[in-house]
């Protein structure tokens, strides 16, 4: 399997931001991991064809989790490519088709009346966003421990915490793990993404030290991008960071 991190480079509120995506080929599948906000799919056609693929030989996008910065540009996704299979855990499924309601927005809602007056607009504008989110069928979910039909030799871990049915993906035979958000990259380690609102803070430890258990070469963090040094030492030391848990 070939493994091709895409960088999603953008603008926000004044200061560059990037998303990694990945995109997995192998024999006649093409899949895409996650795909940015909602307005991205300039950013990922431009993207991939710089890997050298076109969007029109995708036949897959594998969504994480089902954050607006992963699932975003699902629906555009869709709607454009409707060949196109959207796999995500049974978990979060429903969150991703729209049947149930966004956890982070559940969340976004819940923290609102605790907040100073002059963080209030902003936290408003954000759950906006996260009511705008257009939601999109899932047409299979995966299983955690599996391995898929389609992708052989990738293997999906099953990494809830920041959300309930997180997925990430292990790649045994190049030793390759698309982390997606279960570790985010930030001044050279590992870091849990946005702690202080991952969902369960536990779960979200206990897949850390599970994914620590792998035999990794590569770590690929849609925040921060590609890490192949110091990685077991990287993970201790976050481990160790919320020992606590």
């Amino acid at each position: 399997m070939n493994v091709h991190v895409l960088e999603l480079k953008f603008n926000f509120t004044g200061k560059e931001e990037t998303l990694c995506p990945v995109l997995m080929e192998q024999g006649d599948e093409l899949i895409l991991v996650d795909c940015g906000y909602e307005g991205f799919m300039p950013l990922i056609e431009a993207a991939v064809h710089q890997h050298g693929f076109s969007l029109e030989k995708l036949t897959g996008l594998i969504i994480t989790h089902h954050d607006m910065d992963h699932m975003g540009a699902a629906f555009e996704l869709k709607t454009k490519y409707p060949s196109v299979t959207i796999y995500s855990s049974a978990i979060e499924a429903p969150y991703i088709s729209g049947k149930l309601k966004s956890e982070r927005l559940r969340q976004a809602e819940n923290l609102y009346d605790s907040l100073p007056e002059d963080q209030k607009p902003g936290a408003r504008y954000f759950q906006q966003m996260l009511q705008q989110i257009k939601p999109v069928e899932v047409d299979y979910t995966l299983t955690p421990i599996e391995n898929p039909s389609f992708l052989k030799s990738a293997q999906i871990i099953f990494t809830p915490g920041h959300m309930p049915g997180h997925i990430s993906i292990y790649i045994k035979e190049s030793k390759i793990l698309i982390a997606a958000d279960a570790l985010v990259y930030e001044n050279g380690e590992f870091e849990i993404a946005n702690p202080h609102f991952t969902l369960d803070l536990a779960e979200a430890v206990a897949s850390i030290k599970k994914l620590q258990a792998l035999d990794i070469d590569t770590i690929i963090c849609y925040h921060g991008g590609t890490v192949e040094k110091d990685i077991q030492a990287k993970l201790s030391r976050l481990i160790s960071t919320y020992a606590q848990y």
